[in-house]
This record gives C-alpha cells, sequence and structure tokens, in this order.
C-alpha cells in the first residue's frame, strides 16, 4: 500500500482540558512527521504552558496551531473525519484498528484532507460529536482503557506514520468535504420533514440513519451536489402544486357562484 500522506493529516484537539496535553500532543505529532493541529474551544489556553511540554523541536507546530471556537467549523474544510473513542456501543460502531485505519487513509489521503478528531480528557467525544465522524478508531488495551491524550495521539500517529509502501497506488476519489455533506444533510432533512417523511418533532432519529448509509457511500462534491438538485426539484415541485391546487380549487368555487 501506499505511504499515508502525512501532509494531509491534521490532528484535531476538541475541547482540551489541560494546556500541557496539546503540547504534548504537538511533541508526539513532531516525532511522526505530522505538522498540521488545530483545537476547538480548549480550556485554559496558555502557550507557555503548551511549549514547556512541546520542546523546542515542535515549536512550529504550535506557533501554528488553529484555533477554533466550534466543532463544525473546525471541520468543514476536510474531506473525511476519523473519530477516536474508548466506549463501544450502538451509537459507536468501531470499524477500525489504527493500524486498519492507516491501510485506509495510506489510499485517501493522496488526495483529500483527513482529520482525527481527539475528545476531552474526561469524556471523550460526545455523541453530537461522532455524526460529523466518517469513521471510528478505537486503540485496543488490557482492560482498562483510560489512556493520556498525547499517548492515545501518538499511537494514531505512530500508525499512520507507518503505514507501508507498495508500487501500486489504489484509486481514492476525492470526496465531499464536511461543509458540503453539512449542507447536504440541512437540506434533506428540511425538504423530508416539509414533505412529511420526517417527524419534525423528532428528526434526528432516521437522519442518523441517513447520515450512516452516505457515509458508507464516501460522496463526492458532484454527487452531494445532484442530492441537493433533486432536493431543489422536489420543493420546486411541491410548491407548484400546492399553487396549482390552490388555484384550481379557487377557480372552482367561482363558477359555483
Amino acid at each position: 500500500m501506499p505511504a499515508v500522506n502525512l501532509e494531509n493529516i491534521h490532528i484535531v484537539l476538541q475541547r482540551p482540558r489541560y494546556p500541557e496535553n496539546i503540547g504534548s500532543a504537538a511533541r508526539a505529532m513532531c516525532n511522526m512527521g505530522i505538522r498540521h493541529l488545530s483545537v476547538v474551544s480548549p480550556k485554559n489556553y496558555d502557550l507557555a504552558r503548551v511549549n514547556k511540554l512541546a520542546t523546542h523541536e515542535s515549536a512550529d507546530i504550535v506557533a501554528n496551531i488553529a484555533v477554533y471556537a466550534e466543532l463544525p467549523e473546525a471541520l468543514k474544510s476536510f474531506h473525511f473525519v476519523v473519530g477516536t473513542t474508548a466506549r463501544l456501543g450502538k451509537q459507536r460502531q468501531v470499524l477500525q484498528s489504527p493500524e486498519k485505519l492507516a491501510q485506509e487513509l495510506a489510499a485517501l489521503s493522496q488526495n483529500n484532507r483527513v482529520a482525527v478528531l481527539f475528545g476531552p480528557e474526561d469524556r471523550g467525544l460526545s455523541n453530537e460529536d461522532l455524526r460529523l465522524c466518517h469513521a471510528l478508531v478505537n486503540i485496543p488495551t488490557a482492560g482498562f482503557s483510560s489512556l493520556n491524550l498525547a499517548q492515545a495521539v501518538m499511537v494514531i500517529c505512530y500508525a499512520l506514520h507507518s503505514a507501508g509502501l507498495e508500487e501500486k497506488t489504489a484509486f481514492a476519489p476525492k470526496l465531499a468535504n464536511r461543509q458540503q455533506l453539512d449542507g447536504m444533510y440541512d437540506q434533506l432533512q428540511d425538504i423530508l420533514v416539509r414533505i412529511s417523511y420526517l417527524n419534525s418533532e423528532n428528526p434526528d432519529y432516521f437522519m442518523n440513519n441517513l447520515r450512516r448509509f452516505f457515509t458508507r457511500m464516501r460522496l463526492r462534491a458532484r454527487e452531494v451536489s445532484i442530492i441537493r438538485g433533486i432536493c431543489r426539484q422536489i420543493n420546486w415541485y411541491a410548491g407548484k402544486c400546492y399553487e396549482d391546487g390552490f388555484k384550481s380549487g379557487r377557480d372552482q368555487a367561482d363558477e359555483n357562484r
């Protein structure tokens, strides 16, 4: 398999609680050749404390950290988002180990920007965070599954760094980015509620099924555009039918007078 294109790999820390963990994560990334780090709504963000554990070699990573207030904004430009989780369950269907993740990203990372998302130290990623992910990865442990944030970053970065090489590169299309997908999901939900296919009081349950369905399909930007075009046509046609029906009823009432 081809080597992972580390230039297209970005580590994203969601609401990290301790600046020192950000610095340690930057140090781990530097060791494995990954240079792009984003943090979302960090608590007690203090660059002096970050740099204390980052060491001199990773100072450029710290200097270029992108800081965001909200997770959707941080992820909107990425074509593929991987969420890390220690908890397993119905809503957290983990399909990959770090090694299998590296194998998949080896091809995808050639033409796509990839974010690897880590949650807060105390509780990890929420179900809402996981809805923004295309895939999940779990680091197997011997019973006790609580890893320090920097340790988890190191394990994943090592797996990505160690992905092997082969002469023939598997084809990997350029996927739709997070912003394009979220716009499509919002439009789908709106039109499905308006035509009474979804319950407006609780649309999330069925929309989660749709999200999983489309995630398996790995949509490209053109395909997202097609789906949104279908939604626009449904919206236009439903409005036209309503107007035609209203006009027909009005004309019939005029004839009956």
